[in-house]
Order: structure tokens, then sequence, then C-alpha cells
């Protein structure tokens, strides 16, 4: 994160998801990033306050940059147009370990996907999966945008400057 601008500006400034941060998402033009966000959340009644503390971590930077990933990957479900349920968060860890190369995602995949009925497991290998790789390869490092400055952006235009590709 310290090697962009805009990843040490969050590293910097820690921002934090949490409703009195994004709220006025629901306020934005309906073209919008934080509106896609917001009706995201809000069409699974989610709350970005609903998300555990971070526990076990020796540094607070660390600490910080992990909570973060947690914080903004409903940011990447907005992003990448991919829904909650087991094939779009199999995709997505497929995206997170592209991004991060952290095991815990791929292990995630490998239990997601076992719990797949067999058409589940087709459209996901022959479709999500090879996408998702793509996706996770082409875009910007996600870890380093400072999403909450692009809530006021044209969706599809920040896809576009981010270089995601939205799921199939």
């Amino acid at each position: 994160m310290r090697q962009s601008t805009e990843g040490r500006a969050v590293l910097l400034e820690r921002p934090r998801v949490i409703s009195a941060n994004v709220g006025h998402a629901w306020d934005l033009p309906p073209n919008t990033f934080g509106a896609a966000y917001a009706r995201f959340m809000g069409s699974r009644n989610f709350s970005p306050d609903d998300r555990p503390p971070m526990r076990f971590m020796d540094n607070d930077e660390l600490a910080y940059v992990a909570m973060r990933a947690r914080e903004v990957h409903d940011f990447w479900h907005t992003l990448f147009d991919l829904p909650t349920n087991l094939i779009g968060e199999s995709a997505l860890k497929v995206i997170e370990f592209e991004q991060m190369y952290l095991p815990m995602c791929m292990l995630s995949v490998i239990g997601g996907t076992a719990r797949f009925n067999p058409k589940q497991r087709k459209l996901f290998y022959q479709h999500y999966f090879p996408w998702a790789i793509r996706a996770g390869m082409q875009c910007t490092d996600l870890m380093c945008v400072y999403y909450e400055r692009h809530f006021d952006e044209d969706l599809e235009e920040l896809r576009r400057k981010l270089g995601i590709i939205p799921a199939p």
C-alpha cells in the first residue's frame, strides 16, 4: 500500500467503513459508485457496522490493513457486480487471492466449491473461475484504493479507471 499515492493516504488517514462515514452514499445520484454501494447494502439489509473487530494482531498498521480488507469487501461486491451467494463469494475469494496471495482466500474457494451441487460447480469452473482469475490480475491493486473518495464518481467510469471487469 505504501507504493501508491492513494494507498499511502489510506494508511496515513486510516478511514473506516462505518455508517457514520458512508451513510451519505444513500443521497448520491443513482449512477454513482456510492449509490450502487448503498443499494447493494440496503438490498441485503447489511450494515457496515456489523463486522467484528480485529483480534490477534501484534502490529497496529497490520491490524488496520486486515480490518480494511474486511471492510472494503462489500465495495468489491459492488464493483465486480457479484452476488453474496456461494458462487459470488467464491469468485470474489479468487479475486482476493489474485490480489493478495493469502492462502486463506484459496482455502475459502476450495471449501466453498466443495459445497456446490454439480450444476453450480460446472457454472463456477466454466465461467466464474476463469473470469475471476482474469479480473483479479487485470485490475488495480484493490487495497490501494481510497474508495470513500470515489463515492460520487460514475460507477462505470470508476470500473474503467480501476480496470475492473464486472462478473459474467
